[in-house]
């Protein structure tokens, strides 16, 4: 599942820095995730390190993209070819 940023973002844009698929941008008034190169860090971490670094938890599971693991990896070797 893409992962999505709610309205606690503070715009800070640690975030941004952390994803290894430069998936997350600057929005109007918060960050954004573009779920089509949101891998959720499947096959670079344990878990998402936007989540991990994000002072407000503003950073959760979005529902309109759900994937399984083999489906996150996938969308990793589309990206990145490997």
């Amino acid at each position: 599942m893409a992962l999505i940023i709610n309205n606690k973002c503070i715009a800070c844009g640690i975030c941004a820095s952390e994803c290894p698929n430069e998936a997350i941008s600057e929005g109007d008034s918060i960050y954004i995730i573009n779920p089509n190169l949101c891998t959720e860090c499947v096959g670079f971490f344990d878990e998402p390190q936007c989540v991990n670094v994000c002072p407000r938890g503003a950073i959760v599971p979005d529902p309109k993209y759900p994937e399984t693991k083999e489906q996150l990896l996938a969308k990793k070797k589309r990206i990145h070819g490997k």
